[in-house]
C-alpha cells in the first residue's frame, strides 16, 4: 500500500509502534549501566583489599582473563585500578551482575552503601535547597549583599581583645580593621587542607561579631555544596542552627541525627568510615546552657541522652561521632570557650571595607528605600510590600550619605558591620529624602540613628506618643530581660509570655525590629531582633522609661528586691551592673549603658522627649545626674591602668553629648601640651580619644608628654595605635620595660614607633630587643637622637637577626660607633627584610664602614642607607664604591659630610659607571674640587639610572661645574641637580644653560648661593625659553639683578613647564617686579613664586598684586618679609587672586 493511501488509524498507528521503538532505543543507548553510573562510588569505597578479592573472584568466574588481571595490577593508583576493572567488565556486562552478586554476598555492608548513597544524598541536597527559597522567601529585611560574604580570615586564634569586650566595643577599638595577620580564605578552602602535606581540619571555628554575616556564610555553603561546586567528596552536610536544639532539654547523637537527615538508610552513611559528613553549628551562643569544655562528663555511646552542652561539648572532644568534620560558628566571646588544642582552625568573618560601605550605599542601599518606610497600609501584606519597596531616590543621596558618614567616623567604622551598616545608612538614606538633602537634621550619635531606624515618623510628626510608649511595656521588656539573659532568638511562645504578637502588619515596630529565623530541620521558625544592638537599645529605652517610676531594683525581673526610687538611684545601678565583673567579662551592658546615656542628651530628649511624657525640665534633671555621675565614675579610675570600663564610661559621656572635658584634653593633644595634664580620669579620655579622634585615625602623637606612670596607665589602650610617636619623652628603664611588653603583646598593633630623642641608653634598649624577638607587626622604628652607644646597638642587631619584619630603622646620633657599625653588617647578611637604615651621625670610621660595605656584596634588601656625618673618609669610599659595584639593590645612599675629597669620587665614578640601581646620591657638604666633578662627569655621560645628585657646598668652580653640564647634554636619567654653593659664576651658568636646551630629562636645578650675575641669569633665561622639562628653578641669592629679572620675566611668557621660582635674596627691584607683573598676566604654569628679600618697594609689590588678579594659577607668592611695624597697605592685599596661599598675601614694603 501507498504511504499517502493508508487509512488515518494505520497511520497513527504507525507512527506509534516506530516513536515507541526509537524511544526504547534511545533508552537503552542512553542508560549506561550499573556499574558506569556506580563508578566514583565504587572508587571511593572499594579498598584495596577488597579490589584484590574482587579480581580475584571474577578472574575464577571466568569475568575478566589473566591479560585484564595482570593490567589492573599493573595501575598504580586504588582509582585507576577500579576505573580500569568498571571499563573491562562494561564492555561485556554493563550491569556488573557478577560484580555485583560478589559484593552483595561478600561485604554487604560496602554493596549497600555503594547502591543507596547518591540517593540518600540528592535527597539530603533537595531537602536543603528548598529550605534555602524558603529563608530566602520569608526574609523580611535587606542585607548587605552576599558578596561580602564569599571568603574568610585564616587566624590564629581569637584575641584577647576579642573574648573580653562587646562585638561593636572591638569594632570601635579596630577602627573597623580586621585582624592584622588575617590571611584570605575562601568557602572552598574552608574545611581542605592548605599543603600538600597538611590533612584536613576535624573542627574549624569561624568567629565574627553580631552581625557580620556568619548565617549568610552557612547559606552559602550549604547552597554550593548542594549544587556540586564545593566538597563534591562530602557525602552530607548538616546545617544545624544552635537555636533548634535550645528547645531540647536532653539530646543524645542518634536522635540528634534523625532530627537532621530523617532519611532511610541515612545511618549507612552517618557512621562508615569511608563517607565523609560534615557538621555545621551556626550560633554557638544560642545554647541556653553555656558550653563547659572543663566539667563536663564524657560518653561515647551514641544511644544516650544526655544535656545537649555536654552533647555538643562531647562532639566537639571527638567522643561522639570522631570521623565527623565540624564547622562551628559563634560570635568571638563564645568561641574562645572551646579549648586551643581542640580547633584545628581558626577563621574570622572579616569587617567591611571602606569601599564595600560605599558600594553598598550607591547600588545596595540607597536607591531603594526601607519597606517600612513606604506609605502603606497596616493590611498590606509582606509580600506585596517588598514587591514595591523599590523607590527612587536622587542619585546625589549617596554621595551625601558617604560624605556624611566621612565627618562621622565613629558611625563609619561601625559600618564595617554589614548589618549596622544596613541600619545605618538606610536611616540616613531615608533622612535625606524626607528633609530634601539637608544634612544638619542628621543624627550624629548612635542612639539617634536607632530612633530614627525604630520609628521613621519621627522625623514627619509630632503625635506618636502611643506608637512610642505602647510597645516598651512589652517589646522592650522582652529585650531587656533576655539582654541580661544573654538569649537573643526567641519562639512564638516565648514571644506571648511578654505580650508580643508574632510580626505581620509592615508598619509595626515589631516588624521593623524582628527577623524571622527558619528552621533547617523542620517548618518551626523563631524570632531575633535585627542586630543585637537593637535589643539593647530597647532595651536601655524599657530601662529609662521604667526607671522613672520604678520602685525595685529594674534587673530583677521579679519584684521582689531592694527598692530603688528615682532616676538617679537607677542610672548608678546601671553604671554599677556595667562595671561589675560578672557583666564585664564580655562587655555584655556595654552597648547598653551607651544608649542609656544617649537618650539623656539635648537632642535625643528632643526626638523621644515628648512621645515618652518627659518634661524638658525633668530631661535636664536627668542630663545632669547622668552627667555628674559618668565624670565621678572616670576620675575615680584615675590611678589604674585604663580599663576598657573606663573607656565606655566616656564613651557615654560622648553619647550624652556632654563634650567639654574630651575637647579640652583633644584640644592639648593637637598641640602636644599634655605634659602634667594626665592624671585623674584625663588617661581615660584620652584612651577614648585615640579611637574616634580625627588626629589619632593617622597618627597617635604623644610626645613630651608621657613618664612612666602616665605610660603605665595608658598601656592597655596604646595597644591598638597603629602609628606611635613617642618623642622627647625621656624614657628611663622601667618605661622602657613597660614599652617592651607592649610590644611583645600578641595582640599589638603598632606598626610605626618613633622614640626619637628620649635618652635611651643602652639598658634601656635591651627590652625594646626582646620584644622584636616576638613582635609581628612593627615594621618602622625611629630611635634616632639617644644614646644607645654600641653596646646598645649590638644589643639590637641580636634581635635583627631574628625579626623578619622591621623594614627601616632610623639610629641617627646615637653614637654606635665601628663596634656598632660591625654589629649592623652582621645583620645586613642575613637579614631579609630591612630596606632602609639611617646611621646619620653615629662616629662611624674607615673600619666600620668596610664592615658595612663588604655586607652589603652579600645584601639583598637594603634599598635606602643613610651614612652621613661620618668619619668616612677617602678610604671608607673607596671599599663602598667596590661594593656598589657589585650590589644592584641598593636605590638611595647618602653621604653627607663624609670627608670624602676627589680620591674617593674617583672610586665612585668608576662604580657608578657600571651600578643598575642607584637613583639617588648626596654628597653634600664634603670637599670634592674640579677633578672630582670631572670624574663625576664621565660616570654621567654613562650612567642610565641616577635620577637625584646632589653636590651641593662643594668645590666644584666653574670648570667642575661645565664638565658635568657637558654630561648632562648627553645623560637622560638625571631629574634633580643640587649645585648650590660651589663657587660657581657665569660660565658654569652659560654652560649649564645649553645643556638645558638640549636636555629634556631634568625637572629640578638648584643654583642657590652662587655668584652667576646677571649674565648667567641671562643665559639660563634663554634656556627656559626651549626647555620643556625644568619645573623647578632655585635662584637664591645669586646677584641677579633688574636684567636678569627682565630675562626670566620675558621667558615666562613663553614657558609652560616652570611651576617654582625662588629669587629670594636678589636685587630685582621695582623694574624687576614690574617685568615679572606683565609675564605673570600671560603665564599660565607658574605656581610659586618667592621675592622676598629684593627691594621691590611699594610700586613693585602693587605691580605684583596687580598681575595676580587675573592669574589664577599661582597659588603661593611670598614678596618681602612682613614688617607689620611700617604699615600694612590692605589695598595691595586685596588685588590678590583668593586661590593664593594666605599665609604669604602680603606685600609690605621693608623699609
Amino acid at each position: 500500500m501507498e504511504r499517502h493511501s493508508q487509512i488515518p488509524w494505520q497511520d497513527y498507528c504507525y507512527l506509534d509502534l516506530k516513536s515507541n521503538a526509537k524511544q526504547e532505543t534511545r533508552k537503552n543507548m542512553d542508560d549506561p549501566g550499573w556499574l558506569q553510573s556506580h563508578r566514583m562510588l565504587l572508587q571511593r569505597f572499594l579498598s584495596t583489599s577488597i579490589l584484590v578479592n574482587v579480581v580475584h573472584c571474577l578472574r575464577k568466574a571466568d569475568q575478566i582473563n589473566a591479560q585484564e588481571a595482570g593490567l589492573i595490577q599493573e595501575v598504580s593508583s586504588l582509582k585507576e585500578k577500579v576505573h580500569l576493572l568498571v571499563e573491562v567488565l562494561s564492555a561485556s556486562d554493563p550491569n556488573g551482575a557478577a560484580l555485583q552478586a560478589y559484593l552483595q554476598s561478600s561485604h554487604p555492608i560496602e554493596y549497600k552503601l555503594i547502591s543507596v548513597h547518591d540517593s540518600v544524598v540528592r535527597q539530603h541536597k533537595d531537602v536543603l535547597l528548598q529550605r534555602l527559597r524558603e529563608k530566602n522567601e520569608n526574609s523580611s529585611h535587606q542585607t548587605v549583599g552576599t558578596s561580602h560574604s564569599c571568603g574568610l580570615l585564616l587566624i590564629e586564634c581569637v584575641s584577647d581583645l576579642q573574648q573580653r569586650e562587646h562585638d561593636l566595643v572591638q569594632v570601635s577599638i579596630n577602627r573597623g580593621a580586621g585582624p592584622l595577620h588575617g590571611r584570605g580564605l575562601g568557602l572552598d578552602k574552608l574545611i581542605a587542607p592548605l599543603t600538600r602535606v597538611s590533612t584536613a581540619p576535624r573542627v574549624t571555628l569561624t568567629v565574627g561579631v553580631a552581625g557580620s554575616g556568619k548565617s549568610r556564610l552557612v547559606h552559602r555553603f550549604v547552597r554550593l555544596w548542594s549544587s556540586g561546586q564545593i566538597y563534591t567528596e562530602i557525602s552530607l552536610a548538616i546545617p544545624i542552627a544552635c537555636w533548634e536544639l535550645s528547645s531540647f532539654d536532653r539530646l543524645s547523637v542518634e536522635r540528634l541525627l534523625r532530627l537532621f537527615v530523617p532519611y532511610e538508610n541515612t545511618d549507612i552513611i552517618l557512621y562508615n568510615e569511608a563517607c565523609k559528613v560534615l557538621l555545621i553549628f551556626d550560633g554557638l551562643e544560642e545554647f541556653r546552657q553555656p558550653l563547659d569544655f572543663s566539667d563536663a562528663p564524657p560518653t561515647s555511646d551514641p544511644r544516650r541522652e544526655v544535656p545537649v552542652s555536654e552533647l555538643i561539648t562531647n562532639i566537639v572532644r571527638g567522643n561522639l561521632l570522631p570521623g565527623a568534620a565540624l564547622w562551628l560558628l559563634s560570635r568571638p566571646g563564645v568561641g574562645a570557650k572551646v579549648p586551643a588544642g581542640l580547633v584545628d582552625r581558626v577563621t574570622e568573618v572579616p569587617p567591611l571595607s571602606r569601599v564595600q560601605i560605599q558600594d553598598y550605599i550607591n547600588h545596595c542601599n540607597t536607591n531603594t528605600l526601607d519597606v517600612y518606610t513606604l506609605p502603606l497600609d497596616n493590611s498590606t501584606s509582606r509580600t506585596s510590600s517588598q514587591s514595591n519597596s523599590n523607590t527612587y531616590v536622587p542619585v546625589d543621596v549617596s554621595s551625601l550619605v558617604w560624605a556624611y558618614l566621612n565627618s562621622q567616623k565613629p558611625l563609619l567604622i561601625l559600618c564595617s558591620v554589614p548589618t549596622v551598616c544596613h541600619i545605618v545608612i538606610t536611616t540616613l538614606s531615608r533622612l535625606l529624602k524626607v528633609s530634601d538633602a539637608d544634612t544638619t537634621s542628621l543624627p550624629r550619635t548612635l542612639t539617634e540613628v536607632y530612633a530614627h531606624y525604630c520609628w521613621p515618623q519621627l522625623s514627619t510628626s509630632n503625635s506618636i506618643g502611643g506608637a512610642v510608649r505602647k510597645p516598651l511595656s512589652t517589646l522592650g521588656r522582652l529585650a531587656f530581660y533576655n539582654l541580661l539573659r544573654r538569649r537573643y532568638t526567641f519562639s512564638d511562645t516565648e514571644l506571648r509570655t511578654y505580650g508580643v504578637d508574632a510580626p505581620s502588619q509592615v508598619r509595626t515596630l515589631a516588624y521593623r525590629v524582628f527577623h524571622r529565623k527558619q528552621s533547617w530541620s523542620s517548618d518551626a521558625v523563631a524570632w531575633q531582633f535585627t542586630h543585637t544592638s537593637v535589643q539593647e537599645y530597647l532595651g536601655a529605652l524599657f530601662y529609662y522609661v521604667s526607671s522613672r517610676r520604678g520602685m525595685f531594683d529594674l534587673f530583677s525581673e521579679s519584684s521582689v528586691s531592694w527598692p530603688r526610687i528615682g532616676f538617679h538611684s537607677h542610672y548608678r545601678a546601671a553604671l554599677q551592673k556595667t562595671n561589675q565583673s560578672d557583666a564585664a567579662t564580655q562587655g555584655n551592658l556595654d552597648l547598653f549603658m551607651r544608649f542609656l546615656s544617649g537618650l539623656l542628651s539635648a537632642t535625643t530628649s528632643e526626638l523621644l522627649g515628648s512621645a515618652l511624657g518627659v518634661g524638658r525640665e525633668e530631661q535636664v534633671t536627668q542630663r545632669t545626674t547622668a552627667t555628674t555621675l559618668l565624670q565621678s565614675t572616670v576620675t575615680a579610675s584615675g590611678g589604674d591602668a585604663v580599663s576598657m570600663r573606663s573607656v565606655t564610661m566616656v564613651t557615654c559621656l560622648a553619647e550624652l553629648q556632654q563634650g567639654e572635658w574630651l575637647r579640652s584634653v583633644e584640644e592639648d593633644l593637637i598641640s602636644c601640651s599634655l605634659r602634667g595634664k594626665l592624671k585623674g580620669g584625663v588617661c581615660a579620655v584620652l584612651a577614648y580619644l585615640l579611637q574616634v579622634s580625627e588626629t589619632c585615625i593617622e597618627e597617635t602623637q604623644l610626645s613630651n608628654c608621657l613618664d612612666s606612670t602616665s605610660l603605665k596607665r595608658l598601656l592597655p589602650q596604646l595597644l591598638y595605635c597603629s602609628k606611635l610617636r613617642m618623642e622627647n619623652n625621656v624614657f628611663k628603664e622601667d618605661a622602657m620595660e613597660l614599652l617592651g611588653s607592649l610590644l611583645s603583646a600578641k595582640e599589638c598593633h603598632i606598626q610605626t614607633l618613633s622614640l626619637a630623642d628620649n635618652s635611651i641608653s643602652s639598658k634601656g634598649v635591651k627590652p625594646l630587643s626582646r620584644a622584636l624577638l616576638v613582635n609581628r607587626t612593627l615594621t618602622v622604628l625611629d630611635l634616632r637622637g639617644n644614646n644607645i652607644g654600641s653596646k646598645g646597638a649590638k644589643t639590637l642587631c641580636e634581635a635583627l637577626k631574628i625579626n623578619q619584619f622591621l623594614v627601616s630603622v632610623n639610629l641617627q646620633s646615637n653614637h654606635i660607633e665601628d663596634e656598632g657599625a660591625r654589629a649592623l653588617a652582621d645583620v645586613l647578611q642575613s637579614n631579609r627584610k630591612l630596606t632602609t637604615l639611617n646611621l646619620h651621625k653615629n662616629s662611624i670610621g674607615p673600619d666600620g664602614v668596610k664592615r658595612i660595605a663588604e655586607a652589603l656584596v652579600k645584601n639583598q634588601t637594603l634599598q635606602d642607607l643613610n651614612m652621613s656625618s661620618n668619619q668616612l673618609g677617602d678610604v671608607g669610599m673607596v671599599v663602598l664604591a667596590q661594593a656598589l659595584k657589585v650590589n644592584h639593590i641598593l636605590h638611595t645612599l647618602s653621604l653627607q659630610s663624609s670627608s670624602v675629597s676627589d680620591r674617593g669620587i674617583k672610586s665612585l665614578s668608576l662604580a657608578l659607571q657600571s651600578n643598575r640601581a642607584l637613583s639617588s646620591l648626596n654628597l653634600r657638604e664634603n670637599s670634592i674640587g674640579v677633578a672630582g666633578a670631572k670624574d663625576i662627569a664621565n660616570a654621567l655621560k654613562v650612567n642610565t639610572c641616577l635620577k637625584e645628585l646632589d653636590l651641593t657646598a662643594n668645590l666644584l668652580h666653574d670648570e667642575g661645574v661645565t664638565a658635568i653640564a657637558e654630561a648632562v647634554k648627553l645623560n637622560r636619567s638625571i631629574t634633580s641637580l643640587h649645585l648650590q654653593w660651589n663657587f660657581m659664576k657665569a660660565g658654569a651658568a652659560k654652560a649649564l644653560s645649553e645643556s638645558l636646551m638640549s636636555n629634556s630629562c631634568i625637572q629640578l636645578l638648584d643654583l642657590q648661593e652662587n655668584a652667576l650675575g646677571d649674565c648667567g641669569v641671562i643665559s639660563l633665561a634663554s634656556a627656559l625659553k626651549t626647555n620643556s622639562s625644568l619645573n623647578v628653578l632655585c635662584l637664591q641669592g645669586v646677584s641677579a639683578g633688574k636684567a636678569g629679572a627682565v630675562a626670566l620675566a620675558d621667558a615666562l611668557v613663553v614657558n609652560e613647564s616652570l611651576h617654582t621660582l625662588d629669587l629670594r635674596g636678589n636685587s630685582i627691584g621695582m623694574e624687576g617686579a614690574k617685568a615679572f607683573s606683565s609675564s605673570l598676566k600671560i603665564n599660565r604654569s607658574l605656581r610659586s613664586l618667592n621675592l622676598q628679600e629684593n627691594s621691590l618697594g611699594m610700586d613693585g609689590a602693587i605691580f605684583i598684586a596687580t598681575a595676580l588678579r587675573g592669574n589664577h594659577q599661582l597659588t603661593y607668592i611670598k614678596s618681602v618679609c612682613i614688617c607689620a611695624s611700617v604699615f600694612e597697605p590692605p589695598y595691595v592685599c586685596d588685588r590678590f587672586n583668593h586661590s593664593v596661599s594666605l599665609d604669604c598675601m602680603a606685600c609690605v614694603v621693608n623699609v
